[in-house]
């Protein structure tokens, strides 16, 4: 059987614990490295649950999660009419149930929703069939049963599932489960590419509602990108904007857009993937003339899809930020590549796909209890005409909100996906 190994020192919380709280300091296992210490205000940690929680399950399932979108999605490499995702849900031996979303972008996601249908299927059976494993080891055997990038989105759903069915079986919710540093996040919204009328009209609405960020998708055409932001500044000229090329621009056009907007007095917080993932040599120089310059940082994210892609750009100085996404990763990866990242000194955004409250719910946990992101980007089920979730986390414009129930706190009708 195969057991995850990472040191766990990402979850000890980025803020600092005060004196008043008290710090758990857990024996470290065979399988976690010592170096591991725990400081929380509770009694729980996931660190503590991977070895001494035993996982039985009565049953899992998982069914398509279709979902309109307000407006169709469009991004440099992709256009997404609606929500194709799938959902999983695993129930324990004793009753307490637990909820996962694999999402799914068209080419961007290694699978589709057919593939993923397929590959949440086998592993519902196999979690079925091994019962009596601890944590760690049905976390380790279901990355083997779903590996890398290929099946990284529904290795993520699955994961979701199996934490948030634990979880709920030791009454914890999981913002506190993974650090208890916050139980509020801030997010910023995205602007899809559309006309400039329109991407002022959202704007406009976005700052009404209390949006302070913006997340401009930009890189098809770069005339067009300038034209559109130069409209949004014109009707929100106290926001802060992110970039988001999606991979859209060569390194000498991307340099060309920060030039632009210098010239106007623009200069935006983040400039997210400027070039194609596997221009390594772009990205490096997009950075360094990007810092250097105009004191815009860089952040990699379709570049960022394994530990391994982490340590390159941390050696090499090739991004200031890396974007952590479940659907990229999964948790596991997503905890060890937290873990590496910061070791290195390199900032931190998460984000996600295009998904409801039950997959972007999870990341606003994580990043709640973690507490160790600059930039966070968990906007897209307020882009959805529909909110299939019931319960979760509240939302007040740019606020998410996370309670004390256990586990995630929200849930799906399964009946109504059938």
């Amino acid at each position: 059987m195969t057991s995850i190994g990472f040191s766990l020192n990402s979850l000890i919380l980025c803020s600092t614990v005060s004196s008043t709280q008290s710090s758990k300091r857990l024996r470290p296992s065979s399988r976690i490295s010592p170096r591991m210490a725990l400081a929380t205000p509770t009694t729980f940690g996931f660190s503590n649950l991977l070895e001494t929680f035993t996982v039985n399950v009565q049953r899992a399932e998982n069914r398509p999660l279709n979902v309109p979108l307000i407006a169709p999605f469009t991004i440099a490499t992709s256009r997404l009419e609606r929500v194709e995702n799938v959902a999983i849900r695993v129930e324990l031996r004793n009753g307490c149930v637990g909820w996962g979303e694999a999402p799914i972008l068209p080419h961007v996601t290694a699978e589709d929703q057919h593939t993923a249908m397929v590959k949440a299927k086998e592993a519902c059976e196999f979690l079925l069939r091994n019962n009596g494993m601890t944590l760690s080891s049905v976390l380790g055997e279901i990355g083997v049963l779903l590996p890398g990038y290929e099946f990284a989105s529904v290795r993520a759903g699955v994961e979701m599932a199996l934490i948030d069915a634990v979880a709920t079986s030791i009454g914890v919710p999981l913002w506190r489960l993974f650090g208890g540093a916050s139980n509020t996040i801030t997010t910023d919204i995205t602007i899809p590419i559309v006309s400039a009328a329109e991407a002022a009209k959202l704007a406009s609405k976005y700052c009404k509602e209390g949006f302070k960020t913006l997340k401009l998708k930009v890189g098809k055409n770069l005339n067009s990108d300038i034209e559109v932001l130069q409209a949004i500044r014109a009707v929100h000229p106290d926001c802060s904007f992110i970039l988001d090329a999606n991979e859209g621009y060569s390194s000498n056009e991307a340099i060309q857009v920060l030039e632009k907007l210098y010239e106007v007095g623009v200069s935006p917080v983040l400039f997210e993937q400027p070039v194609h993932r596997d221009d390594w040599e772009g990205l490096g120089y997009v950075t360094r003339i990007a810092r250097e310059r105009y004191g815009v940082s860089v952040a990699a994210d379709e570049s960022c899809r394994s530990i391994v892609d982490v340590k390159k750009i941390a050696e090499e100085n090739l991004a200031n930020v890396i974007n952590i996404k479940l659907t990229k990763v999964g948790v596991v990866g997503a905890l060890e590549i937290i873990e590496v990242a910061r070791a290195s000194g390199l900032d931190l955004m998460i984000g996600g796909m295009v998904e409801t409250r039950l997959a972007m719910g999870f990341s606003g946990h994580l990043a709640a209890g973690l507490g160790c992101f600059k930039f966070i980007d968990l906007d897209t089920p307020l882009l959805l005409s529909e909110d299939p979730v019931l319960e979760g986390y509240e939302v007040s414009g740019a606020v998410y909100k996370f309670n004390n129930a256990r586990g995630h706190g929200g849930f799906l009708h399964w009946d109504n996906l059938a």
